[in-house]
């Protein structure tokens, strides 16, 4: 996608990266119509984060980036739901937002990385250590599901964003770090937040 161009867009309660697996459960008949229109056609809509109301209902505030979804795998129940896989391929920055009616759609463009460069070697791995003992602190608290065989992509980019979506963090901090400009900037601010969730599970983990 070079060139703007109009996509059904599901806005959510959380994040997609590119590479991230996203499981839904489509319930709300505004959403299956956009879905029957998405899998006659390239099976692909946008994902944004609901920065202020409720996923169901509309009327919420909504962030201009986001990711393109295409579903891979999807089924209609008898009572109409749908019950889809959909995995992220590209950012994509909202230019204008279009009428909600028969569901949401915006005008987008793809969000390109505009710094250039590579992180440090060590520091990757680093990051990558400071990763894995992030996820042990949360799985021995119980507070956090571990994707089941997680291993990390050979490509540093596509294994940031698998170590972004598979971290402990909020919704904001996905937010800030699918906004990062370039790998490094992704690479540093992801270090940073999960240095301090270290601390603060450390902490929890040690006091009860």
């Amino acid at each position: 996608m070079t060139e703007p161009e109009t996509l059904p867009m599901f806005p959510l309660g959380t994040v997609l990266f590119p590479s991230m697996l996203l499981p839904l459960r489509i319930f709300e008949p505004r959403y299956r119509v956009m879905m029957r229109e998405c899998l006659a056609g390239d099976r692909r809509f946008g994902v944004v984060l609901i920065e202020r109301g409720s996923e169901v209902g509309g009327g919420d505030q909504r962030s201009n980036l986001g990711c393109v979804a295409t579903v891979v795998q999807a089924g209609e129940r008898s009572d109409g739901q749908w019950l889809l896989t959909a995995m992220g391929t590209q950012r994509i920055r909202v230019r204008e937002w279009l009428e909600d009616d028969p569901f949401p759609r915006a005008l987008v463009e793809r969000h390109h990385d505009t710094a250039a460069g590579h992180p440090d070697a060590v520091r990757f791995v680093e990051l990558v250590s400071t990763f894995r003992r992030v996820l042990a602190l949360a799985t021995e608290l119980d507070e956090w599901s571990v994707p089941f065989g997680l291993e990390l992509a050979e490509d540093p980019n596509l294994a940031v964003y698998q170590m972004c979506a598979a971290s402990p963090l909020g919704v904001f901090d996905r937010q800030r770090l699918l906004g990062c400009d370039g790998l490094t900037c992704r690479v540093e601010c992801l270090a940073r937040l999960l240095a301090e969730t270290e601390e603060l599970l450390g902490k929890r983990l040690a006091y009860g």
